[in-house]
């Protein structure tokens, strides 16, 4: 009997449930450049009130959301603060710079939290001859960091940091429902913190696109500007809009069993690999594993070959991303794919 594949290597790999399917075929539908489409504008009313936020915008991506609101939030030259392996910095082909035409000063946190006293170390670090810090940027969960959820402790003390010095904060929050999850904390109470936010229906929530920014009235008027000039003015959205609603209000409390899976993931591959993966940092859908002195392509053809579809991430280093797709018996097929690769030959 032939398998279907294991598909770990993203959780933007989901496929639309069917109720997003129906949805998506019986949608009200109108222009939503000239601000006429009612299904979009009902997402984007209760996105906001989710969020406890004045106003939302739907965007096509993820990035174009991050990047649109770069452009409002700064002006060209000033310092933003991120982490050092945000995807600001690592996947966003460069937007900060040709977009919004800012520098982007790294903070290193190894498990994505930002320490609040080398934020201010670098906003205190401002002087005439160096570039004007004016925004800080968490990212929450850190996808490059392993998935690891940001805390709202360590949220509320960065963006403290931000207040006091009198700039603003933002949260990537691509994947800010699995850490509202994994935490118990409400997603609101992150917002809470931010003077904006993003997040994606597109990845663990399964909807086939898009994205939603969150913010202030004045925010959100100045981004629908930017957003269509970046290219994101899409006509009929509200048949991407009405799948996006089934996935907010129906697809968050299952991601607890992607979290639960992934944990399963990484006892598995621990075994199979033992000192390759941190286990204790597993806190939600991610699994990174480190394959030490072998080929990680070959780790990860040898696995594909199987039928088992993990993606390298880093040098030596591979990524497996557990969602509603994979089933238990994915996550047994990977475990033993994964002992079978890096078996001695």
């Amino acid at each position: 009997m032939t398998h279907p594949p294991v598909e770990l290597r993203s959780d933007t790999f989901t496929t639309p449930t069917p109720e997003m399917r129906r949805a998506m075929a019986d949608a009200d539908v109108g222009d939503d450049v000239w601000g006429e489409d009612p299904t979009a504008i009902a997402l984007e009313a209760h996105c906001a009130d989710l969020f406890g936020k004045e106003a939302g915008l739907f965007v096509p991506s993820g990035t174009m959301g991050n990047e649109a609101s770069l452009k409002v939030l700064t002006r060209p030259g000033d310092e933003v603060i991120a982490e050092a392996t945000s995807h600001i910095v690592l996947y966003e082909s460069g937007g900060p710079a040709a977009l919004a035409g800012v520098m982007v000063r790294t903070v290193v946190a190894p498990d994505g939290r930002m320490d609040p006293g080398d934020v201010r170390a670098l906003i205190d670090a401002a002087n005439p001859h160096t570039s004007r810090p004016t925004l800080v940027w968490i990212e929450n969960t850190h996808n490059a960091r392993g998935g690891r959820a940001v805390s709202l402790e360590d949220v509320r003390a960065v963006a403290a940091v931000a207040r006091n010095a009198g700039i603003g904060a933002f949260m990537d929050g691509a994947r800010i429902f699995n850490a509202s999850v994994a935490c118990g904390v409400p997603v609101a109470a992150y917002a809470a913190e931010v003077d904006a936010l993003s997040f994606c229906f597109s990845k663990g929530l399964a909807a086939p696109i898009g994205s939603m920014v969150v913010g202030s009235e004045a925010f959100i008027r100045d981004l629908r500007r930017v957003r269509q000039l970046l290219g994101g003015g899409m006509r009929q959205v509200g048949v991407l809009c009405a799948a996006a609603r089934v996935a907010v209000d129906t697809m968050v409390e299952r991601l607890a069993d992607d979290h639960a899976n992934a944990r399963r993931l990484a006892d598995g591959f621990a075994d199979a690999l033992p000192g390759g993966v941190r286990t204790d940092a597993v806190d939600t859908n991610m699994v990174f594993v480190d394959v030490g002195d072998r080929d990680v392509e070959h780790v990860v053809g040898a696995m594909a070959a199987d039928g088992v579809h993990v993606a390298s991430v880093a040098p030596g280093v591979f990524r497996a991303v557990t969602h509603k797709d994979v089933t238990s018996d994915g996550i047994d097929r990977a475990i033993a794919s994964l002992a079978r690769a890096v078996a001695p030959s």
